[in-house]
């Protein structure tokens, strides 16, 4: 299916090829209504360029309602990489990336997602000046996982809030799956807060360094998880975690987690809320990465990015408040309060003003 027979509502979707490094890249910009699409460049061995496609479409759109409701003034925009990033990946394709990126002239900002690295954005930096997420050494605020996971951890306690009546984890169990990037910070927190923390991971390494760190968590395999007992389920690696057959065996009173497009397929929503679940919208409690790398854009303040994150726990409040005012589920309350947003200011934008 082509990308205008979808009917997504993109502005734009950009096809890269750079035959001599092996470039086979798709930029997806969903909305600039408030302002230059910011998303990461995920690097990934799609098992076909529909699927690629598919991919980049959704987290997009994600992207544009996550910067929405986190209140930035940014668009939603995504970029993936085909290919293996362990063995695909090299200076010349992704400084030949960076020059489309260049060529889209600031419409779009990319930064590091799965497979790519702040290490990366520096490379496609020496291409682009419209490349966040970048090291220290170069201006950047380096890894944006670790604002991400303090950010899961807020909306975490926002659900528990709503759950149990208390924003606390202290107590409850916590089945976190992946803990890569995100997922082994986020246990930090739960484990701070006094939480018990049961992990999962298909790379045995990602397991080994949290229990190295923290031998008090409990381990179990990623098709074991779902279905163990737990207060809260927190899925922290691909999407489509929540399907029909997880929910049918989950026992966790709350999901909230730091994976991207978590709902398998629309209804899954309704089935979580008749279940009694409380569901945390993921683009809501995972926008700590994209509050970190967009304040880079203006010169990164570390307390600015924190306090903005923190926000994250009255966000999601808000949230749930609005779902129950209006009788619905999170999921869809969140897309309301983004969309409401971006037709709220995009009407401004009616009125010219020269630039500045």
């Amino acid at each position: 299916m082509g990308v205008f027979d979808r009917g997504t509502g993109h502005e734009q979707v950009v096809f890269c090829h750079d035959q001599a490094s092996g470039l086979r890249a798709i930029i997806a910009i969903y909305s600039t209504t408030l302002g230059p699409a910011l998303g990461g460049t995920r690097f990934y061995p799609y098992a076909s360029e529909d699927d690629a496609l598919s991919d980049v479409l959704n987290l997009s759109r994600a992207m544009a309602y996550k910067a929405a409701c986190a209140g930035l003034d940014l668009g939603g925009g995504k970029a993936v990489i085909i290919g293996d990033p362990a063995t695909d990946k090299t200076e010349s394709l992704l400084r030949a990336y960076g020059r489309f990126v260049q060529s889209l002239n600031g419409r779009y900002f990319t930064a590091a997602d799965v497979g790519t690295y702040v290490e990366d954005m520096d490379v496609i930096g020496r291409e682009s000046t419209f490349v966040t997420g970048r090291s220290p050494a170069h201006g950047g605020a380096g890894d944006s996982s670790i604002l991400t996971a303090y950010g899961v951890f807020q909306g975490m306690r926002a659900a528990a809030q709503v759950a149990w009546g208390k924003p606390s984890l202290s107590g409850r169990r916590v089945g976190v799956a992946g803990v890569g990037k995100v997922g082994h910070h986020l246990v930090e927190h739960l484990l701070a807060d006094g939480a018990s923390v049961l992990i999962a991971d298909v790379n045995q390494a990602a397991v080994d360094r949290v229990r190295a760190l923290h031998p008090e968590a409990d381990v179990t395999g990623p098709e074991e998880l779902v279905a163990a007992p737990m207060d809260v389920y927190a899925p922290c690696a691909l999407g489509g975690a929540i399907s029909d057959e997880v929910v049918a065996v989950l026992q966790a009173k709350v999901v909230c987690g730091a994976a991207n497009n978590q709902l398998a397929h629309p209804g899954i929503e309704k089935q979580l809320e008749d279940r009694g679940v409380v569901y945390a919208p993921d683009y809501v409690v995972n926008s700590g990465g994209l509050i970190q790398v967009a304040d880079e854009i203006e010169g990164y303040s570390e307390p600015r990015a924190r306090a903005k994150a923190t926000e994250i726990f009255d966000t999601t409040l808000r949230i749930f408040r609005l779902a129950a005012d209006e009788g619905v589920p999170p999921a869809v309350a969140a897309d309301r309060l983004a969309e409401r947003r971006m037709a709220e200011i995009g009407r401004l934008r009616r009125f010219w003003l020269a630039e500045r």
